[in-house]
């Protein structure tokens, strides 16, 4: 979404113009405000083509074609004026990202997403069939999406399957990777409902994997391929395995109707949302940056320039001294939703063939960062965090004045499983665009996801990782801006020892855990115990989990007159043993760590929660003057206080930005920020970043909390909590 250029009209008929959505080689779609008040897209074609009588034809045809369709999951034509000295035609707005867009930010979208995606797409194609028209270009990007469900678009190459205007034979029109067989063989007289049925299942086999089935390349290549080879569906759900095989064989007679599509995947979605978090937040923020609208002089006045900017706007000089102007609502995305665009030829958009447009608009190289996290698993609330932490990041860099380079972000979701994790490394990997991933958010897809990222040789940022045994000489990727899980025990060891002064100190180590408990309460046994300090360690079995089992491990507390607890848990067990200390008439100090933070720990331990001090490798950003900007801009943008994570995943982006920004745009390869990340030192709102070869670190900033009044009070870095 980008202001109005000087030679842009402010008024189109009964429409006001307000931005430009974007441009192509044939026209340009602006937002515009409809007579009656309501938003509408608005698509003018160029001077070029209006002169052109068989163009002008076709357009008609496509605004008459796109009138004859009527359907909920169909962006509905308002109105048009085919044979204005302009040619254009107006449809509803849809404040949502196409689906191509939405999986190149955020992945793949989930199994349950993609059935109702494709009820509903194949309900809108039964209404474009039972119209007596073939859609002819069902592709990702002529999908919106909305909260309520997708929209179909573009009727650029709509036809009834006996016209044969733009179907002669021989002639390959629509989008490679995305075309029937017959289409890419240029049989035009077979072009019927089945070959968007063959379409449909290219776009569900890319919905959820997020690969096309035929491949990437040259246009010519992935035509070939789609003629010739079997689809490559590795990763599709087992359940839409026999769907998409039968959506997918070369034989039109042979696949299902849009019909029978919509019978196997109908009922999904019926019950809540059905798009994930993040498509959700991403909707969000799109619909808020077309309501901040301008005033209604700022879209009226012709050869604004960037003196001049309307209000809530920022300009800033690029190379050249070109301008550059940016809604600060808006996130770092290159475009803010696909409007409906005449399809072209595929000739006219292979790969390597830039517009005049898109070079005047190129001004700044761009530099791809991914995020790599878990949005909807059992790690989501820390993974949201991190994703609204680095979109912070994102954006606050491509506002700066002065910088080379744009930060492009891609949003991948694992869903805290470590297959799904390898699968979207893999993409990672393979995608040469990818400079460095921030991610995972858990230890296991990490794990899952080290080599592979190693291989490639693609950085590897983490915020919430603490990997223990990770070798930095063979994983030069791996950059961890948090201390390692053994390190814990330091804030631990400092409580008891300078705050409370403990002299006899149990320390339980829960199996559960894993090497992360054993290591920790190791390393705790081994700092602490000395000849003045009695050290006692029991060992809670993972499959001890009744009440008699926390009662007896209570009372070997008070029998052994400990004046401290360390408990090496998580937060459901971590309460069951304050319930059980509490009653045991336990008063001693009860430290526990990360692990054990979490708001269900308070609703479950209650009153015994009170006092319980934990070890961490993150802070409340509230509580920390040097983040105070990060405090107000986050409120700002997600009308909340910042959560933990958030502000170290804002801090390990810019501080990867420094490393590209100290290499420059056009030597910020992988290999080469792998080499700068541990020269670069970075102060951000939380903690210094820099590579300590003595430590194999690049931080030590761990922090202390203590449970207060039902609420979770952050104490400060634990050297300054504890002095």
């Amino acid at each position: 979404m980008e202001p109005l250029r000087g030679a842009d009209p402010a008024r189109l008929a009964g429409y006001r113009l307000l931005r430009r959505l974007g441009a192509g080689g044939m026209g340009v779609v602006y937002l515009a405000r409809c007579p009656g008040g309501a938003l509408a897209a608005v698509k003018v074609i160029r001077a070029a083509y209006a002169d052109d009588a068989r163009f002008r034809d076709r357009f008609r045809r496509e605004v008459e074609t796109a009138g004859r369709v009527t359907n909920p999951w169909v962006v509905p034509l308002l109105d048009a004026d085919p044979d204005a000295e302009s040619p254009w035609l107006a449809t509803a707005f849809v404040p949502g990202p196409s689906l191509a867009e939405a999986v190149e930010e955020c992945g793949p979208l989930p199994y349950g997403t993609v059935r109702a995606l494709g009820a509903r797409l194949a309900e809108a194609l039964d209404a474009v069939h039972g119209a007596g028209l073939v859609h002819r270009d069902v592709k990702p990007g002529n999908v919106l999406l909305a909260v309520d469900g997708p929209r179909m678009i573009d009727f650029g190459i709509a036809r009834m399957p006996e016209d044969t205007a733009l179907t002669a034979s021989g002639m390959v029109v629509g989008s490679p990777g995305f075309l029937s067989p017959e289409q890419a063989q240029g049989r035009g007289r077979e072009i019927g409902p089945a070959s968007d049925v063959f379409s449909l299942g290219c776009l569900l086999a890319y919905a959820v994997t997020g690969e096309r089935p035929f491949g990437r390349g040259s246009a010519a290549e992935m035509l070939m391929r789609t003629v010739h080879d079997e689809p490559d569906l590795d990763g599709v759900p087992e359940p839409l395995l026999p769907l998409l095989r039968g959506c997918l064989v070369k034989e039109p007679g042979s696949r299902p109707a849009v019909a029978e599509v919509r019978r196997a995947l109908d009922g999904a979605g019926e019950g809540g949302g059905w798009l994930p978090e993040s498509l959700v937040q991403l909707i969000a923020r799109r619909s808020a940056a077309a309501l901040a609208l301008p005033a209604v002089e700022a879209t009226e006045a012709s050869g604004a320039t960037a003196a001049h900017a309307p209000p809530g706007q920022e300009t800033a000089v690029g190379p050249g001294g070109a301008t550059r102007r940016r809604f600060l609502v808006l996130g770092s995305a290159a475009g803010v939703l696909s409007a409906g665009g005449t399809a072209a030829w595929w000739t006219a958009n292979r790969p390597g063939r830039a517009s005049t447009t898109d070079a005047v608009e190129a001004r700044l190289p761009r530099l791809v960062v991914a995020l790599h996290a878990d949005l909807s698993g059992s790690g989501r609330t820390t993974g949201r965090a991190q994703e609204n932490g680095v979109r912070l990041a994102v954006d606050h860099l491509n506002f700066r004045g002065g910088r080379g380079f744009d930060l492009t972000l891609q949003v991948h979701d694992d869903e805290g499983s470590t297959t799904r994790a390898r699968q979207v490394a893999r993409r990672l990997a393979a995608d040469e665009r990818v400079r460095a991933v921030l991610g995972p958010t858990t230890d296991a897809c990490a794990k899952a996801t080290l080599g592979l990222y190693q291989q490639a040789r693609l950085p590897m940022v983490t915020v919430s990782v603490g990997l223990d045994d990770v070798s930095p000489t063979t994983y030069r990727v791996y950059t961890a801006t948090r201390p390692n899980d053994t390190t814990l025990a330091a804030p631990v060891v400092a409580y008891l020892v300078r705050t409370v002064g403990a002299r006899n100190t149990v320390v339980i180590d829960d199996a559960a855990e894993g090497d992360f408990s054993w290591r920790l309460c190791a390393g705790v046994y081994e700092a602490v115990r000395s000849g003045q300090r009695t050290m006692v360690r029991h060992t809670l079995a993972a499959e001890d989990d009744s009440a008699d089992d926390f009662r007896t491990l209570a009372e070997s507390v008070t029998d052994a007159g400990a004046d401290a607890v360390v408990f090496a848990g998580g937060y459901a067990r971590a309460a069951r043993l304050a319930r059980a200390l509490r009653s045991a008439g336990y008063s001693g100090a009860r430290l526990a760590t990360q692990r054990a933070l979490d708001s269900r720990f308070l609703a479950s331990a209650g009153d015994a929660a009170e006092g319980w001090v934990f070890a961490t490798a993150f802070l409340d950003p509230t509580t920390v003057t040097a983040a105070k900007s990060f405090v107000t801009a986050y409120r700002a943008r997600f009308g909340t206080a910042p959560p933990w994570y958030s502000a170290e995943a804002y801090d390990a982006t810019l501080f990867v930005a420094r490393a590209m920004t100290a290499l420059g745009a056009s030597r910020a390869e992988r290999g080469a920020i792998v080499g700068r990340l541990r020269e670069t030192d970075y102060r951000g709102s939380t903690k210094r970043l820099r590579y300590d070869s003595s430590t194999y670190r690049y931080t030590d900033a761990m922090y202390l909390f203590r449970a207060t009044g039902g609420a979770f009070r952050c104490l400060g870095d634990y050297r300054d909590a504890t002095a």
